[in-house]
């Protein structure tokens, strides 16, 4: 059982930079790959981005490749987001989950996660 928990949302002005957390419970928090996922009222939930238990491969959703970069800190069971150069699109409340065995791009094959936290990016 793996409970997360997100926190670095909030307002930014479009162009800047926002770094979100996501903290886990458990021991075996480096067995996960993780992920980023971002949802709009009204619209499906969104893969951002992924990264393996190692933290040696990642993987972006197009629309924020090149301007947000994912990471992991395997002993503070930490997973995080770092975004630059944000857009107003970017609006969105954004949720980490936990994987067993691997990464993937879908949500549903995705096994824990966290409550959300807002991002809003003003004009």
């Amino acid at each position: 059982q793996v409970q997360l928990v997100e926190s670095g949302g909030g307002l930014v002005q479009a162009g800047g930079s926002l770094r979100l957390s996501c903290a886990a419970s458990g021991r075996t928090f480096s067995a996960y790959g993780m992920g980023w996922f971002r949802q709009v009222p009204g619209k499906e939930r969104e893969f951002v981005a992924t990264i393996s238990w190692s933290g040696g491969w990642t993987d972006y959703a197009g629309s924020v490749k090149g301007r947000f970069t994912i990471s992991r800190d395997n002993a503070k069971n930490t997973v995080y987001l770092q975004m630059n150069s944000m857009k107003p699109e970017d609006t969105a409340v954004y949720y980490c989950a936990a994987k067993v065995g691997g990464t993937a791009v879908v949500g549903t094959r995705y096994d824990y996660w966290g409550q959300g936290t807002q991002v809003t990016v003003s004009s």
